[in-house]
C-alpha cells in the first residue's frame, strides 16, 4: 500500500496512562487518539504504535498498549529503547517502504518521546502534524503537565520552516485532533 500519511502513536502504554504516576488527562487523551486512529483507518491510512521498553518490563501488563486504543492486528508495532522513536529502530525504513511523507504524531510523553520524535522526523524529511490535544505528560521539576503541553505546542509549531532547520523544507504543524486532515 502506497500512502502519503501515517498516524504515529508514541508510547500510549498502560503504565503511563494508569500507572503509579499517570500522565495528565490520560483517559481523555487516549479517547482523542482512538478517534484519530479510527478516522485514519477509515481513510485507508496506516496506524503505527511505538512501545517504549523503559515504561515497564517488556511484555508485562503495564508495558502493553492501552486497551482503549483498540489496536488492531494489522497495525504496525515497533519497540524502542530511547526517547527518539527513530533511533535504533526500523521506523524510518518501514515508513519509507510505505511511501510515507507526512506523520501525524500523538502520544506520551510530551517533553521527551513526543518532542524528540517530532524533531527527528523533520530532520529525516517528514512533514509532521503534532496533534496538540492528543499528547500528554506528567509534571516535571519546572512545569506542570498542562504547562509542558502548552509550551511544546508553541515551541514545536513551525519547527523546521520558521527557523530554516533542514533548509526549511519540512516542518511541524500543531493542530487539534478534530482539525487534522487525514487523506491518502
Amino acid at each position: 500500500m502506497d500512502t502519503h500519511t501515517a498516524v504515529l502513536v508514541v508510547d500510549v502504554q498502560v503504565g503511563l496512562i494508569e500507572g503509579p504516576k499517570p500522565v495528565y488527562e490520560g483517559a481523555a487523551t487516549v479517547g482523542r487518539i482512538k478517534l484519530l486512529t479510527d478516522r485514519a483507518r477509515a481513510a485507508g491510512l496506516p496506524v503505527i504504535y511505538i512501545q517504549d521498553n523503559d515504561v515497564a518490563p517488556v511484555e508485562s501488563d503495564d508495558w502493553q498498549l492501552h486497551p482503549a486504543l483498540e489496536a488492531r492486528p494489522g497495525d504496525l508495532r515497533l519497540r524502542k529503547a530511547y526517547a527518539d522513536s527513530f533511533y535504533h529502530t526500523t521506523l524510518h525504513d518501514k515508513l519509507s517502504a510505505l511511501g510515507i511523507r507526512r506523520l501525524v504524531i500523538c502520544g506520551c510523553k510530551t517533553d521527551a518521546c513526543v518532542e524528540m520524535t517530532c524533531r527527528r522526523a523533520v530532520s529525516l524529511g517528514y512533514d509532521v502534524v503534532l496533534v496538540g490535544d492528543a499528547h500528554t505528560t506528567t509534571d516535571n521539576r519546572f512545569l506542570t503537565a498542562p504547562q509542558s503541553i502548552g509550551y511544546y505546542n508553541v515551541v514545536l509549531d513551525g519547527f523546521g520552516a520558521e527557523d530554516g532547520f533542514g533548509g526549511g523544507e519540512h516542518e511541524v504543524l500543531v493542530q487539534a485532533a478534530a482539525e487534522v486532515e487525514l487523506e491518502r
